[in-house]
């Protein structure tokens, strides 16, 4: 019998392919101008209650991988709490709906994570909205290309890199595990840049690298508390964050093997089976989703 729909399920052909418009924004950038506008599974992640009523807690949960991974929780019965700047609240009400939508709640906060009294305050709103985490997603990041190389990376970019990538990673992380249950969970997103550094993202490649250390090493320190620790390395996905950040986004995604970026849609299941009881002896583990790069 043939398969159904076999254009969707074709990993080349399933999604849109370069060549896009060039396209750019301001930082931190927004869904709705992109073209094309990105999937985060609006009309085709279906949930089957993997996640059924527990806590997480989405950094970057407004748009790209962050909106799509709240809307999967959401439809496998989580309640979620997700982080947004203050610029990006009319993405945030997308993603608050969406949640609602699915029959969950959903706790939009505005928070810059490279302030420790911001995370400090955000745990403790998790923990007064849910009563405790069950899953920390730690998703929210910074980067920005600079092609004329590491003279034109400023201490500013540096250190904006550092403590949103880094820093915010590490304090939420250390925040949350006291109210993380045996069987909760960390997710911590890296990416292929860990391995794979492209130049003109050296600094941001630095950190993810760092976060694969961070996720390894963690991991092995809670273990013994029941709690797992892991990370999903994505490679190009299409998300504002590209827009806002990269000078062509015309051939975006090409140099993936697939020959396209992921949707956001795409890297979702990555992160409930991560957090669910599926994974209950999988911790450490980094979870690479790159569209064929091979990685260590």
């Amino acid at each position: 019998m043939a398969a159904r729909d076999p254009e969707r399920r074709d990993p080349v052909t399933a999604h849109p392919q370069p060549d896009f418009p060039d396209q750019q924004q301001a930082h931190p950038g927004w869904t709705g101008p992109m073209d094309p506008p990105p999937d985060h599974g609006e009309s085709s992640y279906v949930g089957h209650g993997a996640l059924q009523d527990r806590a997480a807690v989405v950094t970057g949960g407004d748009s790209g991988i962050g909106r799509a991974v709240a809307l999967a929780y959401a439809r496998e019965g989580a309640d979620v709490l997700f982080t947004h700047l203050p610029e990006e609240a009319a993405d945030a009400r997308e993603t608050t709906r969406l949640v609602e939508e699915a029959g969950r709640k959903a706790v939009a906060v505005s928070c810059d994570i490279r302030e420790e009294e911001q995370c400090r305050a955000l745990i403790g709103r998790a923990v007064e909205e849910f009563g405790r985490i069950d899953i920390l997603v730690n998703n929210a990041a910074y980067q920005m290309s600079q092609p004329d190389g590491i003279g034109a990376i400023s201490t500013e970019q540096f250190d904006r890199v550092m403590k949103t990538n880094l820093y915010g990673m590490f304090w939420l992380s250390k925040m949350a595990l006291p109210h993380i249950p045996r069987g909760g969970c960390i997710i911590n997103t890296t990416s292929v840049q860990a391995y794979k550094p492209s130049p003109h993202l050296l600094d941001y490649a630095t950190s993810k690298g760092a976060i694969v250390t961070f996720t390894q090493g963690l991991a092995r320190m809670v273990a013994e508390d029941g709690v797992r620790v892991n990370a999903v390395a994505p490679g190009p996905v299409w998300t504002p964050l590209i827009p806002a950040t990269m000078p062509d986004t015309k051939e975006f995604g090409k140099q993936a093997p697939l020959g396209r970026p992921a949707q956001p849609v795409e890297m979702s299941p990555a992160y409930v089976f991560l957090a669910s009881d599926r994974a209950r002896f999988i911790t450490a583990e980094i979870l690479n989703a790159t569209g064929g790069t091979p990685l260590p």
